[in-house]
């Protein structure tokens, strides 16, 4: 039997020089995405919904290549995807947030209305209506603008109309994110930021659809 010329020690620094190589490689891929997710939002929000901007718009705007895009996205409708589903999960950790600063489920239900409705807030209108915009050439599969945002936004309601009572919280809560997101979407294409009445209707809409009470929204909680 031939002992291998390589000392047990040399193997143990190969194999920490190749997670090395292959750490860097990883971050300049993330890099390269990330570069190529930031310069499509903000050439999409720019563009807004006069014009859909081409792949060679958006590597410009990264200072990338060609090469670079397709090696991560096989289409710019694959980058639209993945833009809705990087919205996604950032409301749904603000929408976490915001709920977490409450303790009851009534409470809970007005702070998800509250937090899903900053999609039409003056600052964040424009790149909304224009991701929506963008995103209804994804058709109606589970990564269109339509459904992106449904499913884990509506998981967030589950436990509370359970608290207040629904006999099926889960359904309850697909039909009510379904109800608001579409509300969303109606105010952002109308460029119209709903008032203060307007929100505390929704969320006595929210709450009667998960089984519970309106209840009378102080100054104190609206803060």
């Amino acid at each position: 039997m031939i002992e291998s010329a390589i000392p047990e020690q040399a193997n143990d620094i190969a194999a920490r020089i190749a997670r090395r190589s292959l750490a860097k490689q990883e971050a300049d891929h993330a890099s390269d995405v990330r570069r190529l997710l930031d310069a499509a939002y903000e050439v999409i929000t720019r563009c807004g919904t006069e014009s859909r901007p081409r792949v060679a718009d958006i590597v410009a705007a990264a200072g990338l290549s060609n090469d670079a895009f397709y090696r991560y996205f096989r289409s710019k409708d694959a980058l639209v995807a993945a833009l809705l589903l990087h919205g996604t999960e950032q409301l749904v950790s603000y929408t976490v947030h915001q709920m977490g600063k409450e303790t009851t489920p009534a409470g809970r239900v007005r702070r998800w209305v509250e937090a899903v409705f900053c999609q039409t807030r003056e600052d964040m209108a424009a790149a909304t209506r224009a991701l929506l915009w963008n995103g209804s050439n994804l058709g109606d599969g589970p990564a269109s603008a339509r459904y992106a945002h449904v499913a884990p936004l509506a998981a967030l309601l589950h436990g509370p109309y359970a608290e207040l009572g629904s006999a099926d919280p889960e359904m309850d809560a697909s039909l009510t994110t379904h109800a608001v997101l579409g509300k969303i979407s109606d105010y952002v294409f109308r460029h119209v930021v709903p008032t203060r009445a307007e929100l505390d209707r929704i969320v006595g809409f929210t709450l009667r659809a998960g089984g519970g009470a309106v209840l009378e929204l102080g100054a104190g909680e609206r803060e």
